[in-house]
């Protein structure tokens, strides 16, 4: 079974490898020393926690039906005449969104503020690293 360092934890994570050693100091997530001597975490203990987290406190979670919500902070928009291009960083994610201008400014968006893409699609490819 594959087992991950706590900065490579961390990188899947979305968090920063401080914020991983303070989750596995606390007992959030099992660790062991491999025969290197550094701390790791097993795969399946680390999805288990992936998924764990990604549940999160569902006291300010809005109802809708797509699943796949990155929370992040918009970092630029491009508004054109009709359309506009919203950026989002989610952690390690970046992503892209183009949408009516309208839509951005019912939305009240601005660079800086926290925002959360919800991506819906019908193709979803896995890549193995």
């Amino acid at each position: 079974m594959q087992s991950y360092t706590i900065g490579q934890a961390a990188r899947l994570l979305g968090v920063s490898p401080d914020t991983a050693r303070r989750w596995a100091d606390a007992g959030r997530v099992a660790t062991h020393r491999d025969e290197s001597g550094r701390r790791v975490i097993d795969g399946k203990s680390l999805a288990a926690f992936s998924t764990e987290l990604a549940q999160g406190d569902d006291d300010d979670a809005s109802y809708t039906s797509a699943r796949n919500a990155f929370p992040g902070i918009v970092t630029g928009i491009e508004l054109g005449d009709i359309a506009a291009q919203v950026t989002i960083q989610a952690g390690p994610h970046r992503l892209v969104s183009l949408l009516t201008r309208e839509a951005v400014e019912e939305l009240g968006l601005e660079v800086g503020m926290q925002a959360t893409a919800r991506v819906k699609s019908t193709s979803v490819h896995i890549d193995r690293t």
